[in-house]
């Protein structure tokens, strides 16, 4: 196990967790691909907090608090078309085209989520190993 990542993980801990923007930041800071950062942590027994999407990590999952997705009561159709667009072959927008469908409009990570939610489509394949 790479020493600098587990004492940057550890560094960055926030109540015992560590929160997806810190692990991407940390996978860019070494020039690793994210998905050697999560597994790193959970090699090290830290789970991902706060979900830049809001799919998880934002409170008790048996209270219900985990998630703060909500779905868009109205999707404009230029940012529909663009998630259709994105969707793997399996009909799912993956966590890294959700983030580049986010950069790509413009909007916040967490409105792209929304959007999906509000279209029912499935966000799939956390860039971090979180969910596939």
């Amino acid at each position: 196990m790479d020493e600098r990542l587990t004492a940057r993980i550890q560094a960055s801990l926030v109540d015992g967790y560590l929160p997806c923007p810190f692990a991407l930041a940390i996978a860019h800071e070494l020039g690793l691909p994210p998905l050697e950062v999560g597994r790193t942590a959970d090699a090290q027994k830290v789970r991902i907090s706060r979900c830049q999407l809001g799919l998880f990590g934002y409170g008790p999952k048996a209270e219900g608090k985990s998630k703060i997705v909500q779905a868009m009561l109205q999707v404009p159709d230029d940012l529909a078309a663009r998630l259709r667009a994105a969707l793997n072959p399996a009909g799912q927008l993956t966590c890294a085209a959700a983030f580049a469908v986010a950069q790509e409009a413009q909007r916040p990570r967490q409105e792209i989520a929304n959007a999906a939610q509000a279209l029912d489509i499935h966000i799939a394949a956390c860039q971090l190993g979180c969910f596939t």
